[in-house]
């Protein structure tokens, strides 16, 4: 018999390299941008209309307005376009209340407040505290509140002491050059009058007309004001303590003007008038005539 050896074959496996598995960090970047653009898509569908316009303005004023300029930014668009963008911006400025326009936004509001607190710390040191500066939806709150021995007004009186002019003389002169609505509103504590045809509701309601007056002798137009009214003490700013001398207060409503962007985007086609591009046509026209006549006339001849 024949002697058979038996042969072993090691098989060794060799992998296949660095670049073998690179298929995988592949296909894990293309998960996570599928990933991420999942997730802008779903951010997207849950932002409110509102914001998608307030963004959408955003941009587009920035472009037009900050990069090009106003005049640029103008020539560059047609009257047509112009004019449409207006009415969009008057159509949507009431259903957006006050967080579309520029001036209205949260953002807008809250530089709003931080300027006339900046003011009152800087022109009121020892005021200061006495003055309560809060946003609310659409507008800026400004109240002038009472302090123990030093009031707005004196006691069941309706002229301003000369601290409350100091206060109203700071605030106007910062509110009059802009676009603000404003409402008056006075408010008193729970101390019953003592006068009974002159009651709390009387009371605060001339302290406010008597804010008004003052408001207008320091610039600022009666068209200006939405409402002038007086709350009692129905709206106590410190209510465990409805004596509280602080709720004792005249507040301001400030309101910017929702209409601002539209009427800014009207005079800009009125500014180019139609006027120059109305008089090359009809500086056009007549010189037409006499060169199609000497070039028809020859012709026939030769």
């Amino acid at each position: 018999m024949e002697d058979k050896s038996i042969i072993i074959k090691k098989v060794k496996k060799i992998s296949a390299g660095a670049h073998g598995g690179s298929w995988k960090v592949a296909f894990a970047d293309f998960m996570t941008g599928m990933m991420a653009f999942f997730l802008l898509m779903w951010l997207v569908n849950m932002t409110p209309q509102q914001k998608k316009e307030e963004l959408a303005r955003h941009f587009k004023e920035y472009s037009i307005f900050s990069e090009g300029g106003a005049g640029s930014g103008a020539e560059m668009i047609a009257k047509e376009q112009v004019a449409s963008e207006a009415q969009i911006t008057v159509t949507q400025a009431p259903a957006a209340g006050g967080e579309i326009e520029g001036e209205a936004s949260a953002a807008g509001l809250e530089r709003f407040k931080e300027q006339l607190q900046q003011e009152i710390e800087q022109k009121l040191a020892d005021l200061k505290d006495q003055v309560r500066i809060e946003v609310f939806e659409g507008g800026v709150k400004v109240d002038i509140m009472d302090k123990e021995g030093n009031p707005m007004f004196p006691l069941g009186s309706t002229v301003l002491t000369e601290s409350g002019q100091k206060i109203l003389k700071v605030l106007c002169d910062n509110i009059k050059n802009t676009s603000n609505r404003i409402e008056i509103e006075g408010h008193t504590d729970a101390v019953s009058y003592a006068k009974k045809e002159f009651g709390n509701w009387e009371l605060s309601t001339s302290r406010a007309s008597a804010a008004r007056v003052e408001v207008e002798k320091n610039g600022i137009p009666s068209s200006r004001l939405l409402r002038v009214s007086g709350y009692a003490a129905t709206e106590p700013i410190i209510k465990d303590n409805p004596f509280d001398p602080r709720n004792r207060r005249i507040s301001l409503r400030l309101y910017p003007e929702k209409n601002k962007t539209s009427a800014q985007a009207q005079p800009q086609p009125q500014a180019q008038p139609a006027q120059p591009q109305s008089q090359p046509p009809a500086q056009v026209a007549p010189k037409t005539p006499p060169q199609a006549a000497p070039q028809v006339h020859p012709t026939p001849m030769k």
